[in-house]
């Protein structure tokens, strides 16, 4: 349990921010709230009396600094992370405390890797990217899935979403990363990313009971082709969304969340099913529950207990399989999520 330790939110009042909050005090932790607007900062902090709140802006070191004095690590929940993960990455490594985030963006998680790896190896300091339901559940599902496997040929990780009602942090994330790729779609095949101008391909995934097979966007791309890469040699990686899922985020009109329960969780389920292929042999990993951001809560939370407790494998710029004990973390999640592993 957290002990009392502080631990920064940047991007508190947020829709993920809030959940990840709730979590920390719930988990032990004291969350100190922190982000860019202050008006909608000091209102979200008088729901939470004895939280101290503290604005900063991502073009004012300063301001950071200040918002992460005395914290033990800090978690970003800001998009769009092109713009607020990389400063809030260098002012974690000037206050010495880990960071991580739950940045969906794939370019800017390539940027998280291929700016800061050296630096926080050096420095010994810990920065986990896209610890969240895209890039970190997935990556945690097949490094479980792969076991004593020290390569696989190729890795499917399928979506299998009830609907998607995307944050209004969702759509200002998307149409940042649509821009940086001047419009064109991303996949991982040949072991690189490829950027690519056609449609993408519809097809029929076999998910298991209850959802049964569903129709699906193939090459549907998310930050699991950056996390799995970075530290599985696995040269095909690719991600599918249900096609009734993908109708959702797309359309404008589609509303955001809205709470059926206590915990403030949507009504979506999701199912994760993810295939990883070697030769001839498969093997397999599922994960379902209940709403995909209020997910990423317990998914970050766990992460930065098990960094601030000793729990890791390595230091620098490293993925959730990477870091952690992919079987063990994915057990640690059972109050949440529903595990299995297959063979």
């Amino acid at each position: 349990m957290g002990s009392g330790q502080m631990v920064a939110v940047y991007g508190a009042y947020g829709h993920t921010g809030q959940f990840v909050v709730a979590e920390l005090r719930e988990r032990g932790f004291v969350p100190v709230l922190s982000g860019r607007d202050a008006g909608k900062l000091q209102a979200f902090a008088a729901s939470h009396p004895g939280l101290d709140a503290r604005p900063a802006s991502v073009d004012d070191p300063v301001s950071l600094d200040r918002a992460l004095a005395g914290a033990a690590a800090v978690i970003n929940c800001a998009g769009p992370f092109a713009t607020t993960a990389a400063p809030v990455i260098e002012a974690a490594l000037r206050a010495g405390i880990p960071y991580v985030d739950v940045a969906a963006e794939i370019e800017a998680n390539v940027d998280t890797f291929a700016h800061f790896t050296d630096r926080a190896r050096a420095a010994g300091a810990v920065i986990v990217p896209a610890m969240a339901f895209y890039g970190g559940l997935g990556d945690l599902l097949t490094t479980a899935a792969m076991g004593d496997w020290s390569a696989a040929d190729e890795a499917h990780i399928a979506y299998g979403l009830s609907n998607w009602h995307p944050t209004a942090g969702t759509r200002t994330a998307g149409k940042v990363s649509r821009e940086r790729r001047g419009g064109r779609r991303v996949r991982y095949a040949n072991g690189q990313l490829e950027y690519r101008a056609d449609n993408p391909p519809t097809l029929k995934w076999p998910f298991p009971d209850p959802m049964g097979t569903q129709e699906v966007i193939g090459e549907f791309t998310m930050a699991d082709v950056v996390t799995i890469p970075s530290h599985l040699s696995i040269p095909e990686v690719c991600t599918y969304m249900a096609i009734e899922a993908a109708r959702g985020i797309s359309d404008p009109d589609t509303p955001t969340p809205a709470a059926v329960d206590e915990r403030g969780r949507s009504a979506q389920t999701f199912l994760v099913d993810v295939v990883v292929r070697s030769g001839g042999s498969e093997r397999r990993a599922v994960a379902s529950g209940q709403d995909i951001y209020a997910i990423t809560a317990p998914l970050v939370v766990e992460a930065v207990d098990r960094i601030l407790t000793g729990r890791t494998r390595t230091v620098g710029v490293a993925s959730a399989g990477e870091i952690f004990d992919a079987p063990d973390f994915l057990r640690a999640l059972s109050p949440h999520i529903s595990l299995e592993l297959l063979p």
